[in-house]
């Protein structure tokens, strides 16, 4: 086959690259991303030079552009994981994740349409569920909660969502939804909760935390995530959603604790911040479908996992401090210099 995914200079789509490049050397996997601030193509050294992988700089919501590339590559199966992500630049500047996230999936859906793509995947997020009382740990999103976002961010990926699946039924597109919990693991960018933490803990730096960090996130580490994606591609039902989650919930100052202990430093390093507008309590993911009708179960627990993601950026200081010396370092004063 030969498999468009778009966004895969990213975290998750960049883990999902080597996933598919290594364990499908029969495909051909053709990776499309227009290297804004998150795309980093050093995330993509490891397999830029295998013969089943190729690299298209552009821009999804691009319509003259997509359109030339389907016709082009001729792609049986389209995977998208392009979007803008961060919540905080979604309140800074709502417009861009219109652009990218809602206009893009809707170029993209045109141009499967138009070249008969035989499956159109979204990656999608918990976030356009809303969120869950911190004091009901019975409550959990299914595949059924209805849709009631909290930020320009999961506004616009619900958007998008809602589009997918009106495609489907209007056109007849082969599309497959999935919506996961927090991803962590290697190559997520530095301003991401988790390797913030790292990053700024290893500098012996202040680590903003918002509020009194009580929030609650369903933690999934993104090797488990390519394997749910991969799954849904090849045998999920046309036109369902599955939502992915690892069932490892834990508070943000929990995340933090246990990073710091980990890596040897001292608790004094937290510093409370004002708290991010609209800010959601608690994620829960219920996975029951997935496992059910698919057979995904994830392979490792918060436990097992946060230990290696550590390790990774410890071992790769020189991948994480290419982008802090850079535009992300303005981008923390602007986000948290006020909040300090």
């Amino acid at each position: 086959m030969k498999i468009l995914v778009t966004g895969g200079a990213g975290f998750i789509g960049g883990n999902f690259v080597h996933y598919m490049v290594n364990k499908y050397p029969e495909d051909m996997i053709v990776n499309l991303d227009l290297l804004t601030y998150a795309g980093n193509l050093e995330t993509l050294k490891p397999v830029e030079d295998k013969p089943n992988y190729k690299f298209v700089r552009g821009d999804i919501a691009d319509r003259r552009f997509v359109f030339d590339l389907f016709e082009k590559e001729k792609f049986d199966v389209v995977i998208n994981f392009a979007a803008e992500s961060h919540v905080d630049r979604s309140i800074k500047n709502p417009e861009i994740f219109v652009q990218t996230n809602v206009l893009g999936t809707t170029t993209l859906l045109d141009a499967a349409n138009a070249f008969g793509v035989k499956r159109y995947h979204q990656v999608s997020t918990d976030e356009v569920y809303g969120d869950l009382p911190l004091d009901r740990p019975d409550l959990f999103f299914t595949e059924e909660t209805p849709l009631h976002t909290s930020s320009p961010y999961s506004s616009s990926k619900a958007s998008a969502d809602l589009f997918v699946m009106a495609y489907h039924r209007t056109f007849g597109t082969p599309v497959t939804i999935s919506r996961c919990s927090n991803n962590y693991g290697p190559y997520q960018f530095p301003e991401k909760f988790i390797p913030l933490i790292i990053s700024r803990a290893m500098n012996d730096e202040k680590i903003p935390v918002y509020g009194e960090g009580l929030n609650v996130r369903d933690w999934l580490h993104v090797y488990d995530h390519c394997v749910a994606i991969d799954l849904i591609v090849r045998n999920g039902k046309v036109g369902e959603v599955y939502n992915v989650g690892g069932h490892n919930e834990r508070t943000n100052m929990q995340i933090v604790e246990t990073v710091l202990s980990a890596l040897g430093k001292p608790l004094s390093l937290i510093e409370h911040v004002a708290d991010r507008k609209g800010h959601d309590r608690r994620y829960a993911i219920d996975p029951a479908k997935i496992t059910r009708e698919l057979g995904w179960q994830p392979k490792y627990s918060f436990d097992t996992g946060i230990p290696m993601t550590i390790d990774w950026y410890l071992q790769n200081k020189e991948w994480w401090e290419n982008i802090i010396s850079g535009e992300y370092q303005q981008y923390f004063e602007k986000m948290y210099g006020d909040r300090l």
